[in-house]
């Protein structure tokens, strides 16, 4: 009788712990990268609020993430050569493997099946198997005579499993057909303009766009027409005029596309450049609060969110995409690193590094609706990611 007890407790207890797990979905998932202690927060945006801690991520300062297909599990680059894969729905790491001295960000492949990491040090790009992170193929980015490494930057995925960056050092871009993994194809370009210091693919796969720092303009490459080879456009922006100190680089993975125009960061300048991405002309400028980092879209393409490098990093922007003006200025506080949009846009997430919490607007009518605590905020990566070309 005791036994029977006991069993009638114990099954008791299973099914009431049974009840009160609650199967999870991944699709309105994301993570917040905590920069100064190596950790990420597992968030979700139906009731915008956080799930959870992940530690053990190493160095976090400059740290970027991709989505497996299932958008389950996340690939997080570390600035310290670190490849951390996590579960977001255990909430754990799987696995972490440090493979280079210092890394600046990665990709996954068209079928969810490689992770790519550019490297600075020792310059390349090497390639792993999503599932185990075991090592498939390491790329070198030599060049020159005496086949000196690169740093590399702006790697993005693009179809046909290919991945896509560019050299620093070399002033090249390079096209890695990863088809057959045991010998990828590389096809390299020359001579596109002296350092590339950040590329961005268009929502389609098809253009790729080096932005330069070493000089005016930037590198475009058709990937349906590679044979074109490279054409440089705008390249008299900036000509002429008294640049500004480069507090912090501008990403151009965070450029927005709205119609036919795209909103550009431009390199030393307190203005967003539009280009009209029928001809890749230039189509204007917006003289904007301080150096832009992030130009980025709502989803709709109807508004611009814009924030800014120090010391004008407590400000953000926004744009209309129809009068290319500026129609409200926000404070959110000092250190906004990081903006992301909600997958049908409605709200954004806006990281405040120095006030540590995330807040996030209603877009509409720009009112917070929620504040998140976080420590030392920086990246936010939404799982919807996992559906879209270079990001």
């Amino acid at each position: 009788m005791k036994w029977l007890l006991v069993l009638t407790f114990i099954s008791f207890a299973l099914v009431a712990q049974a009840e009160t797990v609650v199967p999870r979905a991944t699709g309105d998932l994301g993570i917040i990268i905590e920069r100064a202690t190596g950790s990420v927060k597992v968030i979700e945006t139906t009731g915008n609020s956080s799930l959870g801690t992940i530690t053990g991520l190493g160095d976090l300062s400059h740290a970027s993430a991709v989505y497996s297909r299932d958008a389950r599990y996340a690939y997080i680059f570390g600035r310290d050569g670190g490849l951390s894969k996590i579960d977001l729905l255990t909430r754990t790491l799987v696995k972490r493997v440090l493979q280079s001295g210092n890394s600046i960000g990665g990709a996954i492949s068209q079928d969810g099946k490689l992770i790519a990491v550019s490297n600075y040090k020792p310059g390349g790009v090497r390639i792993f198997d999503a599932q185990t992170l075991d090592l498939v193929f390491d790329i070198p980015a030599e060049y020159g005579p005496n086949k000196v490494l690169s740093k590399v930057i702006g790697l993005v995925d693009a179809p046909d499993n290919k991945f896509v960056f560019s050299l620093w050092d070399a002033g090249e871009i390079w096209i890695a057909d990863m088809t057959d993994t045991s010998k990828p194809l590389i096809r390299k370009f020359t001579d596109i303009g002296r350092n590339p210091y950040d590329a961005l693919i268009t929502p389609d796969g098809r253009f790729y766009i080096a932005g330069l720092f070493g000089e005016d303009g930037m590198a475009l490459l058709d990937l349906w027409n590679p044979d074109k080879g490279i054409r440089r456009i705008l390249p008299d922006y900036g000509k002429g005029q008294q640049k500004l100190p480069v507090y912090k680089m501008p990403h151009l993975e965070g450029w927005a596309i709205a119609g036919n125009y795209a909103f550009v960061p431009a390199v030393g300048l307190h203005e967003v450049l539009v280009i009209n991405t029928l001809d890749w002309t230039e189509a204007g400028r917006i003289p904007v609060h301080g150096q832009p980092v992030f130009v980025m879209a709502r989803p709709d393409g109807r508004y611009i969110w814009v924030n800014f490098a120090v010391p004008d990093n407590d400000t953000v922007q926004v744009i209309d995409s129809q009068s290319l003006q500026i129609v409200r200025q926000l404070k959110p506080g000092k250190g906004v690193l990081h903006m992301e949009f909600e997958p049908r846009g409605e709200e954004v997430w806006v990281s405040v590094r120095d006030e540590n919490r995330v807040l996030v607007y209603n877009t509409r009518d720009i009112t917070i609706t929620s504040t998140v605590e976080a420590d030392t905020p920086s990246g936010i990566f939404l799982s919807a990611r996992a559906h879209r070309t270079g990001l």
